[in-house]
């Protein structure tokens, strides 16, 4: 049976739509994995472009708020960013936070959209890497 996860950010945009695009990926066959957000803010074209460089597809995942995720009983609650972390709801399972850089944030000075790039690919590794180390690094690590 799969563990079914949570991958909560503000907007559901760029973070939690990276992280359920590498679970399912990379972690299918142990991980069953949502995301969703405190908001919609819609899917970030940016992070759809720097999933595809690295060869996956989110182009299909849509931005959703937790009000439109069907009901379900998540093992682990990750959230992606301060903001839903301070601001999760409840959730019956466990709260798991890590923390990453918010790539529209940073690329909002950038001069070029290969500046702006950066910050999402840096991200998106970031991500990944975390990935990779599921679901083992849940229970290894205090919950938040």
């Amino acid at each position: 049976m799969k563990t079914k996860i949570l991958f909560l950010c503000t907007g559901n945009s760029c973070r939690s739509q990276m992280a359920e695009g590498w679970a399912r990926h990379l972690k299918g066959d142990v991980l069953e994995p949502y995301s969703a957000g405190i908001e919609k803010h819609g899917l970030d074209p940016l992070a759809v472009k720097v999933m595809a460089e690295a060869g996956l597809d989110i182009s299909g995942q849509r931005s959703k708020t937790i009000d439109e995720l069907p009901e379900q009983t998540f093992a682990w609650v990750i959230t992606l960013c301060g903001h839903a972390a301070e601001t999760c709801p409840f959730f019956p399972g466990r709260k798991f936070h890590r923390g990453f850089d918010d790539p529209p944030r940073l690329a909002e000075g950038a001069k070029t959209e290969e500046e702006a790039l950066a910050h999402y690919r840096r991200v998106r590794d970031e991500i990944r890497n975390f990935i990779q180390t599921l679901p083992d690094a849940l229970d290894e690590e205090q919950p938040a």
